[in-house]
């Protein structure tokens, strides 16, 4: 019999899986011109939602190990950064790559580098991999 803390760590993994599920089909709206994406706008939005779902499932996991947030104000980066060294100091290299290159880059400086972005994805994939391993 699961707990309520590890029911709820699979429904935000379960989630996030979904966000990654949508953020693919999303990125995939952007034809490629050579080395980049044409249309920045899909772009954007793919790896909004990417690094949207990896919160999400860096919240689960946080509920499941105890770690709680203050619901009033919205967490930081440092936040998250803090309590995944806590828990895998490892994974907290992904953690910044997918926070660089998806939040950063792609979300809201427009980066349209088809490798780059697609490392970011797959940091964001391996992130997700680790923490479903976790519960």
């Amino acid at each position: 019999m699961k707990t309520e803390n590890e029911e709820a760590g699979q429904k935000s993994l379960d989630l996030a899986m979904r966000y990654m599920d949508n953020a693919k089909k999303e990125l995939t709206l952007s034809k490629k011109e050579g080395k980049f994406y044409e249309d920045t706008k899909h772009v954007s939005g793919a790896c909004g939602v990417a690094y949207k779902g990896v919160l999400v499932a860096l919240d689960g996991i946080f509920v499941l190990r105890g770690i709680e947030r203050d619901k009033r104000k919205r967490p930081s980066i440092e936040f998250y950064k803090s309590n995944l060294a806590k828990i895998d100091k490892k994974l907290l290299n992904s953690l910044n790559v997918t926070y660089e290159i998806l939040h950063l880059s792609g979300y809201y400086d427009g980066l349209n580098d088809v490798i780059i972005i697609n490392r970011g994805f797959e940091e964001a994939e391996i992130i997700l991999k680790k923490l479903k391993q976790m519960l």
